[in-house]
């Protein structure tokens, strides 16, 4: 299955959080599944751990998720930020979950994500236990 991994999904692994043994899971069927991240989210866990003063925490996530586990970035052209205004306008969403959504969208990827509010929209959302219970 080809996953786009919402921010939220490596917030939780990084900061150790209560779901994040059921996040560190979903990675380890990386043969059964393709990953995929918004370049929006790369950046905006750069600008969360740097804010945090946990630089050494960035590089280890782009070593661990981007070279070790192959995660591939996905990224919106300024011609589809219409698509990301849409999803907004649409399915009432910020602009970070827009940008999600209209990245699944662009390059039909299930979206992984514990965020409600994908639930209201067309697409949906799975959380990482249903991923791994799919199989």
């Amino acid at each position: 299955m080809r996953l786009l991994i919402d921010t939220n999904i490596v917030l939780e692994i990084i900061l150790d959080q209560e779901k994040s043994e059921e996040a560190r899971a979903l990675f380890s069927n990386s043969d059964t599944h393709e990953f995929f991240m918004s370049n929006f989210s790369i950046h905006s866990i750069g600008i969360f751990l740097f804010r945090r003063n946990q630089r050494n925490d960035f590089k280890k996530f782009i070593n661990d998720m981007l070279i070790n586990i192959g995660v591939k970035i996905k990224s919106l052209s300024l011609d589809d930020m219409g698509s990301a205004i849409s999803a907004a306008d649409s399915f009432n969403l910020d602009f970070d979950d827009a940008y999600q959504y209209a990245t699944a969208e662009k390059f039909d990827l299930t979206l992984v994500s514990f965020d409600h509010d994908f639930d209201r929209t067309e697409r949906g959302r799975k959380a990482p236990a249903e991923i791994i219970k799919e199989g």
